[in-house]
Order: structure tokens, then sequence, then C-alpha cells
């Protein structure tokens, strides 16, 4: 059974369309939450990030993969240890 993955995002993250993109070309689904559109989001990430906004985060049932400087083999090796592939 696939994990569940929220990918939280806003709109001017050029990452997080690349993050997503990466998603999309492996069949991986996921749930987009912009953070600029829901505050309480927003909270969610800073407590995720201790204390950072910082996008893309990715939130895999628990486990959480940060896209942000994206490096598409180190990105890879997290969603792997999460489980995601």
């Amino acid at each position: 059974m696939p994990k569940r993955i929220i990918v939280y995002t806003t709109p001017w993250c050029r990452e997080c369309g690349v993050a997503m993109r990466f998603l999309d070309e492996r069949g991986i689904a996921y749930e987009e939450v912009d953070i600029e559109q829901r505050p309480e989001a927003a909270e969610i990430v800073m407590k995720l990030n201790d204390g950072m906004r910082k996008v893309p985060t990715l939130d895999v049932e628990g486990t959480v993969v940060s896209g942000d400087r994206f490096d598409a083999a180190r990105f890879e090796k997290d969603l792997r240890a999460a489980g995601a592939l």
C-alpha cells in the first residue's frame, strides 16, 4: 500500500515544482498543500522544520523529506528511506 505524501508548497517556489515533477514522473501520488492559502499548514511546516518555513516540505506519514535546494539523488534517497519509493 503506498504511503500518504503531503507536499507543502508555495506558488513562488521553483523547487516545489521540481519536486512535484519528480514525483509525477515516477507515478507517486501526493497531496499538494499551499501554505500561503492555508495558514494552519504554514504552522505545520514550521513544526516539521524546527521553526523554519521551508518549502517544499514533504510529510511521508510522519517522516519529513525536504526538497529545498533540490538534488534528485538526495531526494530519491530520502524518499526511499521514508518508504515512499
